[in-house]
């Protein structure tokens, strides 16, 4: 393939101006760094709204940018609801199209088929695929966890998945297993944003030597400032980004703030920017308002935000909390922290941990601890270390970096 020459499809679970999840913000920034570069690159999103006269297609802010009105009618098994939306639709925008590379981001709420769609209907295509999380290993959301309790899976084999899920059997499991892996078989090469997230899939069956480990790219930013303090305040202003939901631990930040010291507590503050809570079991619900109750004056929950303002709320803020009870993969919050000079606290666990270096890059706590949270928390406001990890903080790649290593994997398969 010569430079610049390549085809591109881009394939997401969702469009950013609908859904901004790491994923799809990730793929829709190496989509415009494509065409920034002067490749030509199609972006194919899947919505769950209803299209104009309910056609498959539609498009959106342009013509390279398609939404792809489909969705899982098996999430057990990872098939489209539509056979005839893969066999006949899909495949007849690839005949149109034909790029040369395919690059999936995901296949949640579209179906695994569509990467053996791709190799029938062109195949001397190269087939590319992100993976951003574990969904094909784990039934339970993907997460890793034990399901109705907190604790982590070091691996999956069909008898634990099934007592997970009594409803299916430990046969079901091996065959699902099957399944997906006859589908990954036929991808060309896949990327990992993390090394975590490579020797869990290792683990599970994908080769090593069909993996490559790049980072999500960011937007070339200057450092953020440090926030100016006024006589005598501690940097202790704390900020939560993300989806508000069990896995992610917001309790976990709530509860260790509600533990802290009333001294400590006159010299903190934590802003929530994240949304969701209303979707969530009420039992849920019921704790985290409890808890935002009790610490009225100290927490301030701003809900959700756009990927522009990034710059601006980290520039508020001192320290970024990632407090996930699951592994996560590579949170593309750490990135954007680093790339704004923003020092990170995160669980002890998975990808987070291994973007973060404890004391030099930011802090770890004890994973879904909220004692351990706040000991750290306390440890950032009172020993005034931030200045020394702040310029420990080392810029990410950038999103033509991204692009590049991208390039250099294709080259070699």
């Amino acid at each position: 393939m010569k430079a610049n020459k390549e085809k591109i499809l881009i394939v997401s679970h969702g469009h950013p101006d609908h859904s901004k999840g790491g994923a799809e913000v990730a793929a829709y920034n190496l989509f415009q760094e494509y065409q920034a570069q002067g490749r030509e690159a199609l972006f194919l999103a899947r919505s769950g709204e209803s299209s104009h006269g309910g056609s498959v297609f539609s498009s959106r802010n342009n013509e390279t940018e398609i939404l792809f009105h489909t969705s899982i009618g098996d999430w057990f098994n990872l098939r489209c609801a539509e056979s005839r939306h893969m066999a006949e639709y899909f495949s007849d925008l690839l005949n149109r199209f034909k790029p040369d590379v395919v690059h999936f981001h995901h296949y949640a709420h579209m179906g695994l088929e569509m990467i053996r769609i791709v190799r029938n209907t062109l195949p001397d295509a190269k087939i590319l695929f992100t993976l951003h999380e574990y969904m094909a290993i784990c039934f339970n959301n993907g997460q890793m966890v034990k399901k109705n309790s907190t604790k982590l899976c070091y691996e999956s084999n069909p008898v634990d998945c099934s007592q997970c899920f009594p409803e299916k059997s430990s046969a079901d499991f091996f065959m699902r297993k099957q399944y997906i892996q006859s589908m990954f078989e036929l991808v060309d090469h896949f990327i990992s944003p993390s090394y975590f997230l490579i020797d869990r899939y290792k683990a599970w069956g994908i080769p090593e030597e069909k993996m490559t480990m790049i980072e999500n790219g960011q937007p070339i930013a200057k450092n953020s400032d440090p926030r100016p303090l006024a006589s005598g305040e501690k940097r202790g202003r704390f900020a939560f980004f993300g989806q508000i939901n069990p896995f992610k631990g917001i309790d976990v930040i709530l509860e260790a703030f509600t533990s802290l010291s009333e001294e400590i507590k006159d010299h903190v503050h934590l802003d929530i920017h994240g949304a969701n809570l209303h979707l969530q079991e009420e039992s849920f619900q019921v704790k985290v308002n409890g808890l935002l109750e009790e610490l009225e004056g100290v927490v301030t929950m701003h809900g959700s935000y756009e990927p522009h303002e990034m710059p601006r709320l980290l520039a508020e803020c001192d320290w970024m909390i990632i407090p996930s009870i699951w592994w996560e993969n590579s949170p593309m919050v750490i990135q954007e922290a680093y790339n704004h000079g923003r020092p990170v606290i995160s669980a002890d666990i998975g990808g987070m941990a291994e973007k973060i270096i404890d004391g030099k890059t930011g802090y770890h706590f004890r994973r879904g601890s909220h004692q351990s949270l706040a000991s750290v928390i306390e440890k950032a406001v009172t020993t005034d270390q931030w200045s020394r990890i702040h310029n420990n903080i080392i810029k990410p790649i950038n999103i033509e970096e991204c692009a590049k290593e991208h390039f250099k994997v294709l080259e070699n398969v």
